[in-house]
């Protein structure tokens, strides 16, 4: 590779940004340990293209942002793309990104019967193939069931290695509260977990904002995060 298309493809994928905390070290594991050993393979070339599908909030856009990191750290070059925030551009975006290493497409459900963006992600789709480049794609459904107009495009996902999602149940939601504690350098004992599990919603957005207020106020207070604690934080 010349200098000047490392250039380009270091560019184009700095034109998409990501979360950094969205890495594979950051997500629990617990009921997805196969993809997520696919994920982590992809820092090796030859990388497998796939397609998650799953509920809101089963991880889907964590570890496609995850992907990237992996493809990052080991030398080559990603582009994340949210699809609902970009839907109402132009699909013009996607051209040039068979240059990088790695291209994932997160909430494709957004494209569904927008004919120009199915025909540019079958095209893209088929230059990063013929480049040797991977493609993840991350859906609520099926290929099939998304209502994607385009016949080629539909029969291009089907070909891919597919994975689902299950939706976090309680215990995952557990895991999750108690990694993310570590992650802050909190220690979440098991019975402040299920606390919040009881007495908050349950959806996981919720739960990490309530961890980062309590995290705020152990560390103000200098204090652990246990029943009382929470008790005590959750009443203000």
């Amino acid at each position: 590779m010349t200098t000047d298309s490392a250039d380009l493809r270091t560019q184009l994928a700095l034109d998409f940004r990501r979360d950094p905390g969205a890495t594979l070290a950051s997500f629990v594991a617990l009921g997805n340990e196969q993809v997520v050993a696919q994920i982590a393979s992809l820092g090796a070339a030859p990388r497998a293209s796939f397609y998650l599908s799953g509920a809101p909030e089963s991880g889907k856009s964590h570890l496609l942002q995850a992907a990237c990191e992996v493809v990052g750290r080991h030398g080559d070059t990603a582009a994340y793309l949210p699809l609902k925030e970009r839907v109402n551009r132009s699909a013009g975006c996607l051209e040039g990104l068979e240059a990088l290493g790695l291209v994932a497409l997160d909430g494709l459900e957004v494209i569904a019967g927008n004919s120009e963006w199915e025909e540019a992600i079958f095209h893209c789709f088929n230059r990063l193939r013929d480049r040797g480049g991977a493609l993840l794609v991350a859906a609520t459904g099926a290929p099939e069931t998304l209502g994607i107009s385009l016949p080629d495009l539909v029969s291009r996902l089907q070909g891919l290695l597919r994975y689902r999602l299950p939706p976090p149940d309680d215990e995952r939601r557990r895991a999750i509260l108690m990694h993310q504690a570590r992650l802050r350098g909190l220690e979440l004992p098991g019975a402040s977990a299920d606390y919040l599990l009881r007495h908050e919603a349950r959806a996981l957005r919720h739960l990490i904002t309530m961890l980062d207020r309590l995290d705020a106020a152990s560390l103000e207070q200098a204090r652990r995060l246990t029943v009382p604690f929470i008790r005590e934080v959750l009443a203000r």
